[in-house]
């Protein structure tokens, strides 16, 4: 079966259109944070290698070698988040007729449920780390295209919400209360960071650009 992330954007938009569970809101976030890594390389790819801005040329080299690791993996949780629900998915598919079927079934949903707040948990925080790169791409990057940075911001913003979201419906049905409590905090302690990042980019981007982002 061919990934969902090698199939032509047409395709993709169609299977999330369709009446399908995967993709869903967790492969639509991946890809989102995907083009928000891509956008942050357009404009290192704008700026490296120019002499203007030598004097940021290496700092802006080691961004762009992470902003390309970044959208590879991003595209590569479109097919993570797919796989994680489709462990869910097949243990609905378990008997269910003894106690100790049930027992193993219920441990397995769980397990599966765990798994599939783990991926877009790394969404969100593959989102955070391009919201921080935003900030010196915004600032040094060449400023006639920083409002592409800007978009990568907002889109990083994006992806970064909807990977938490769905960690969020994942934990509302899994009963382990150490387990929820430590996700809970990990969630909590993300979107405080992401804060922070968010607006000191923002506030990069507009000091270049001369506009609020």
């Amino acid at each position: 079966m061919a990934n969902i992330s090698d199939n032509t954007l047409q395709g993709f938009l169609d299977a999330l259109a369709s009446g399908e569970s995967t993709p869903g809101g967790g492969g639509a976030a991946a890809l989102t944070g995907s083009q928000a890594a891509a956008l942050l390389s357009m404009v290192l790819n704008f700026t490296v290698g120019r002499k203007k801005y030598a004097a940021v040329e290496e700092e802006m080299q080691a961004i762009l070698a992470r902003t390309e690791e970044l959208r590879a993996e991003l595209l590569g949780l479109i097919d993570r988040d797919a796989e994680a629900f489709g462990v869910v998915v097949a243990t609905y598919s378990m008997p269910k007729e003894t106690g100790e079927e049930k027992a193993a079934r219920t441990a397995a949903l769980q397990a599966g449920m765990k798994g599939a707040a783990a991926v877009p948990f790394a969404v969100a925080e593959k989102s955070l780390e391009l919201m921080r790169l935003a900030e010196p791409v915004g600032a040094k990057g060449n400023p006639t295209v920083v409002s592409d940075a800007a978009t990568s911001l907002y889109l990083a913003l994006g992806a970064f919400n909807s990977g938490l979201i769905n960690v969020e419906i994942n934990l509302k049905y899994i009963k382990d209360d150490e387990f929820n409590a430590e996700w809970a905090a990990k969630v909590a302690d993300l979107r405080a960071a992401a804060a922070d990042a968010y607006t000191t980019a923002a506030a990069a981007c507009s000091a270049t650009l001369g506009v609020n982002v």
